[in-house]
């Protein structure tokens, strides 16, 4: 088996076929998608294949270390920066086939009118440890 993360982009990513931006979608559309997400996420628990996964406030900040003794720098929120992320799953599959299968599938949560959104979803495979050579 082997993990990997299944990245929604809010921006940055091609765009979908039903490029209606979420803000812009009724209640009952949220309430599809959302409730699309958790039967599919459902169906890999019964499966075997779902890890976890979660949905992304807009929100954010940066921190970076600024040395020995000083307080974290921050900045943010970047709302406006091409490489937020709406969301994320973790899954755990056979082959890479089967991530770019699930993947695919996933794509499909409807979106704007009841329509597939059909968006683009970024698939990483997680690095795995080296193998300990002992002689």
């Amino acid at each position: 088996m082997a993990k990997y993360l299944l990245l929604k982009h809010y921006r940055g990513a091609p765009a979908a076929v039903n490029d209606v931006p979420m803000d812009q979608w009724t209640p009952e559309e949220v309430t599809a998608h959302v409730q699309y997400m958790r039967d599919f996420a459902d169906r890999l628990v019964g499966t075997g294949e779902y890890v976890d996964g979660l949905e992304l406030s807009p929100e954010g900040t940066f921190v970076r270390y600024d040395g020995e003794g000083r307080p974290p720098v921050t900045d943010g929120p970047f709302a406006e920066t091409k490489d937020l992320i709406a969301g994320w799953m973790v899954i755990d599959v056979e082959t890479y086939e089967r991530a770019i299968e699930l993947a695919g599938e996933l794509s499909a949560a409807p979106g704007a009118s009841g329509k597939p959104i059909h968006e683009w979803l970024e698939v990483r495979p997680f690095l795995t440890a080296s193998p300990t050579i002992t002689e």
